[in-house]
C-alpha cells in the first residue's frame, strides 16, 4: 500500500472554487477523465448537498503495465461528494470499480476556506491510497500508480483554474450586460418623459 498526499491553495473564495468544480469536466487540461454521469443528487434535511457520480477515466499507464495487469482501455470509478454550505466544506471521495480485485485507489479531496484568509483563498487537500495485490512487482506497480495520480492531480488543479477564469469571465459578461440594459432602460424612460405632453392646470 502506498499513500500519496498533496495540498494546494487557490487564490479564490470557496464559493468560486466549488462552483467551478462541478464544471471541471470535460477539460482538455485534464483529459484522463473522459466522461461523467450523475447517478443521484439530493439535499438532506440538514441542507447538505449529496451527489453520486460515475466517472469514466484513463489511468495513463504504459501499455506494458496494462498488459501485465489485464487493464481495460477505460476505467470506471464511483464518486460520492458532500457539500456543507454552513461549514463551507466540500468533500469528494472516489474509488475505482474497474479491476478492483487487484488494484484499489481510494481518493479523498477536501475543499475548505483558508483559515488565514477565508474570504479570498481556498485550500484543496488531497489523499490517495493505492493498493495493488495479486500481480507481479506489487510495490513497483503501486509507485507507478501514485506517480500517475500525482500527474493527474497537477493537471486537475490547472484545469480547475481554467474553469474558474471562465466562470469569472461569464459572471463579468452578465454583469456588464445587465448594466448596459439598465442604462438603456433609464435612457428610454427619460426620452419618454421628455416627449410626453405637458398637461396644463386649469
Amino acid at each position: 500500500m502506498k499513500i500519496w498526499e498533496s495540498q494546494h491553495t487557490f487564490s479564490h473564495p470557496w464559493e468560486t472554487v466549488t462552483q467551478a468544480m462541478w464544471r471541471k469536466y470535460p477539460n482538455p487540461q485534464n483529459p484522463h477523465v473522459v466522461g461523467v454521469d450523475v447517478l443521484n443528487r439530493e439535499v438532506t434535511s440538514e441542507g447538505i448537498l449529496m451527489s453520486e457520480r460515475l466517472m469514466i477515466t484513463e489511468w495513463g499507464l504504459a501499455n506494458w503495465v496494462k498488459r501485465l495487469i489485464g487493464f481495460e482501455e477505460h476505467a470506471y470509478a464511483h464518486e460520492i461528494s458532500t457539500v456543507d454550505p454552513k461549514t463551507k466544506t466540500l468533500i469528494v471521495s472516489s474509488r475505482n470499480l474497474t479491476f478492483n480485485s487487484k488494484v484499489n485507489v481510494d481518493e479523498r479531496i477536501t475543499y475548505t476556506p483558508d483559515p488565514q484568509d477565508p474570504e479570498n483563498k481556498t485550500i484543496l487537500t488531497q489523499q490517495a491510497v493505492v493498493t495493488v495485490k495479486g500481480v507481479p512487482l506489487t510495490s513497483y506497480m503501486e509507485q507507478l500508480m501514485t506517480s500517475s495520480i500525482a500527474g493527474n492531480a497537477s493537471n486537475g488543479r490547472d484545469a480547475l483554474e481554467s474553469v474558474i477564469v471562465r466562470v469569472q469571465t461569464e459572471a463579468k459578461e452578465i454583469k456588464d450586460t445587465l448594466a448596459k440594459l439598465d442604462t438603456e432602460l433609464k435612457t428610454s424612460l427619460d426620452d419618454i418623459i421628455k416627449e410626453a405632453p405637458i398637461q396644463r392646470k386649469l
